[in-house]
């Protein structure tokens, strides 16, 4: 059996080459979802009727006033599902509701023979609302216990105990803010049904097989009754793993009852306000550190917004518990997790799925600790690295830990920051009112899916009796370049040129049971499926090539569409001749792949295991310029090194770094959501609705100064050719820009202040910290009336 790991000679990953889709990106001819419409005839459109309240009962329903609208052919209603009247997993999202559970729910759907037909239509619908009271923020839903799903505990050693003996003892709040998936394609599916009664769904969708199971008990059908494609998706982001389901539901639903395609496709504000984003999180901590500040011992209570429905809000959760540690060995730790059920839409998976918020806790807690430590921010990090042979607080062990000190250092002088700093110095010193600063924090992000179950994928290869070859398999391109790993993958393993190799849309009726296209496990898990069934082909085509060559098959070699042997240089034949004698000899020339991810255990119940096939480590360095006036800011430099193992497809893995990074940034720094909590009439609305009041980030927030650089000398044996994910772990890189941020405020003071810094960290929210820094200066005893004051020594108690 050929190893997971090992490249042949001459092997197609590894080489720098475009996203298979790049030249249809840029020149408009990429086909999604919604472009597929034009192909049918007699298109209805669906529009949604949304609730004007935060939480309401609903009384009554008219919908005959829409049907005499011109164009109006159907108002969808509970009463029309034949199957289930719910759109998740955990039964607890209502299809068509009867009690609104955030402002903005859709409580029925019109479909007309036009978008504007549709609009119409939905304003002509009568519903009379009682509303309700609501609760819109962690703070109000912690203090009316308002929670919802398992609250689970990480714990390790003994915290309270260690705490007691601590050197110095720190303690705190923080609560941040989620984060608008903005994908450039919103949600949309269309749905038609064929000749045979065939429920066929075009979804933009991370999860076509949990799509055709939604889509399925909606309309009360075994699921090899539906069949779900996903084309390609114009982002995702996590936001189209789990939200696309009940607007797939909706258009075959509509589909079902009137015999005709249905097309819904949501506008730009309807998706803002309809789907889930990042949860936002509170936290409260409390965290001990020995007389050389390495962590002795953290206790934390995380509570993030789950909104209305659970989702995938308990996942969500554990992985921000996995994280809190970060890169940091903690010898003591307890970790209590709990979801808040507020009135906001349901929120989801985004890049990270959680790790980001537990890592963010645990940087701002030494960020905020450091000054006070009388430590640099960046030493007290490094202190507290793991080492080989420490476990994580959830008993899995740190493999590669080394390659955190390697990679921190490795960067420290790429980055040249000691120079650097030397350089700062002296222009805030002859500056008062402009400082500059760096920022460096590491990452360390474990690649798998929590719950093992999902670690399977599963592919399907053709080869034609020309030598080209077509590739099925069950992830999803949303432009992470998946499908361009996956044609290099087959290349390399079948021993062909890449031009020889084509790859299919995603579909259920190809490949099915797949795991959605998420945790940064695509690649992994499908990569493993494609390679096996190559694998299977290439065995075969072996035997044929060693009749003809006169020798074992072990020693047939496949290279660049040449079949020769071992030590050949002067007979080679040719890949498709291969091919033509194994059809001729009745050698199937096609295979189903299969993988399922090794050496996995969760106990989700304990919180203990090893749910990670392994870790993905980096580092990066960020330098920021803050105006003492204004708050305003610039990124100045960014210097990334980060492990992709051996990279399947460089230019495609740099361009992940460099996306996530900015999308992080965005996150810490910009993007504010902002909901009315007020008692008016518009309570729960979200007022952030387009782009215009929600802020994105453009060129003009990137790092004038950009380097990224792959960790060598880095394969991970067990993964498809030695590689390592890559689509979430650069997020949290962009923690280093926050970092940056709190160590600029901090030049405008005196030295030991601990830099409180909101999140997202804006120009106005750095102002304010400027402003507790000024006032700290001025306080007899150093710190400010909202300053975190460490508890008094352990000594004195």
């Amino acid at each position: 059996m050929k190893s997971l790991a090992d490249r042949p000679v001459n092997p197609v990953v590894g080489v720098p080459v475009s996203h298979e889709s790049a030249a249809a990106h840029v020149t408009g001819t990429a086909l999604y979802t919604d472009d597929l419409v034009v192909r049918s005839q007699n298109v209805l459109h669906a529009w949604p009727v949304q609730a004007p309240h935060a939480h309401a009962r609903i009384l009554r329903m008219e919908t005959q006033p829409a049907l005499v609208v011109p164009g109006v052919v159907k108002v969808l209603t509970a009463s029309d599902v034949p199957g289930v009247n719910d759109a998740g997993v955990k039964h607890d999202e209502p299809l068509f509701p009867s009690e609104v559970m955030f402002h903005g729910h859709a409580v029925c759907w019109v479909l007309g023979e036009s978008i504007e037909a549709a609009r119409l239509g939905a304003e002509a619908v009568v519903v009379e609302y009682q509303p309700l009271p609501s609760i819109l923020t962690l703070t109000e839903a912690m203090a009316a216990g308002s929670f919802q799903g398992n609250q689970p505990t990480v714990a390790r050693g003994e915290p309270d105990q260690a705490l007691a003996g601590a050197a110095h003892r720190f303690s705190g709040e923080f609560e941040f803010g989620g984060q608008e998936h903005f994908y450039l394609e919103t949600q949309a599916s269309f749905a038609y049904i064929d000749e045979g009664g065939q429920v066929f769904v075009q979804s933009s969708t991370q999860h076509p097989s949990e799509t055709q199971e939604i889509v399925a008990h909606v309309l009360g059908l075994a699921n090899h009754e539906v069949t779900v494609q996903c084309l390609r998706m114009g982002g995702g982001f996590g936001g189209k793993e789990m939200q696309p389901h009940g607007f797939a539901a909706i258009a075959a639903l509509g589909a079902s009852m009137t015999g005709r395609p249905v097309r819904l496709r949501l506008n730009r504000t309807q998706d803002i306000t309809l789907t889930g984003k990042r949860h936002p999180f509170h936290a409260s901590w409390e965290a001990g550190f020995d007389a050389e500040g390495r962590l002795q011992a953290l206790t934390a209570t995380l509570t993030s917004d789950g909104g209305w429905s659970l989702d995938l809000s308990e996942p969500v959760l554990a992985r921000a518990m996995c994280h809190i540690d970060n890169a940091y060995y903690v010898p003591h730790i307890q970790v209590h997790g709990r979801v808040a059920k507020t009135n906001k839409t349901s929120q989801t998976a985004f890049r990270g799925f959680g790790g980001p918020q537990g890592m963010l806790v645990m940087e701002d807690l030494l960020g905020r600790c450091a000054p006070l430590l009388g430590l640099d921010p960046a030493e007290l990090r490094r202190r507290n690295f793991y080492e080989p042979g420490q476990s994580t607080p959830y008993g899995q062990p740190v493999r590669h830990a080394e390659r955190l000190t390697a990679i921190w250092q490795s960067l420290l002088d790429r980055a040249d920051v000691a120079q650097r700093r030397a350089a700062i110095a002296e222009f805030n010193s002859v500056h008062p009112n402009i400082k500059r600063a760096i920022g460096m924090t590491p990452v360390k992000f474990g690649i798998s899916f929590n719950l093992t179950a999902f670690n399977q994928a599963g592919a399907l290869v053709h080869v034609y009796k020309d030598g080209s070859v077509l590739i099925n398999h069950g992830g999803t391109e949303m432009g992470q370049g998946l499908h361009t790993k996956m044609r290099q993958v087959a290349a390399t393993a079948l021993g062909v040129p890449l031009s020889f190799i084509r790859l299919a849309p995603t579909r259920t009726d190809k490949v099915p049971n797949t795991s959605a296209t998420a945790a940064s496990s695509g690649a992994d898990l499908n990569g493993g499926a494609v390679k096996n069934a190559c694998e299977q082909i290439s065995a075969r085509l072996a035997e044929v090539a060693a009749r003809k060559l006169n020798i074992h098959p072990d020693d047939v070699r496949f290279d660049d569409g040449k079949v020769t042997g071992i030590g050949f240089h002067d007979r080679d034949l040719s890949f498709a001749d291969v091919v033509h004698d194994a059809y001729f000899q009745r050698i199937p020339l096609f295979a189903a792949g299969y993988y399922r991810t090794e050496g996995l255990h969760w106990d989700s119940a304990r919180m203990q295991g090893e749910p990670f096939k392994y870790f993905s480590y980096g580092a990066a360095v960020t330098e920021v310029e803050v105006d003492r006036f204004t708050g305003a800011y610039r990124q100045l430099r960014a210097d990334i090194m980060h492990d992709v193992g051996d990279s399947l497809s460089p230019l495609i893995d740099i361009g992940q770094i460099e996306g996530g990074f900015v999308q992080g940034a965005g996150w810490l720094t910009l993007e504010d959501l902002r909901w009315d909590v007020s008692d008016g009439a518009g309570r729960g609305r979200l007022t952030t609705q387009s782009a215009s009041t929600y802020k994105l980030p453009s060129f003009s927030e990137m790092p004038e100064q950009f380097n990224v650089h792959l960790f060598e000398r880095a394969t991970e044996s067990g993964v498809v050719y030695g590689s390592k994910a890559v689509g979430e772990p650069p997020l949290m890189l962009a923690i280093s820009v926050r970092e940056a941020l709190r160590e600029a405020v901090a030049a405008f003071g005196p030295r030991g202040i601990a830099v409180e810094l909101a999140s997202p960290a804006t120009p106005e929210a750095v102002f304010w910290a400027l402003e507790r820094v000024r006032v700290s200066a001025s306080s007899p005893d150093g710190y400010g009336r909202d300053a975190v004051r460490p508890p008094v020594p352990t000594s004195a108690l």
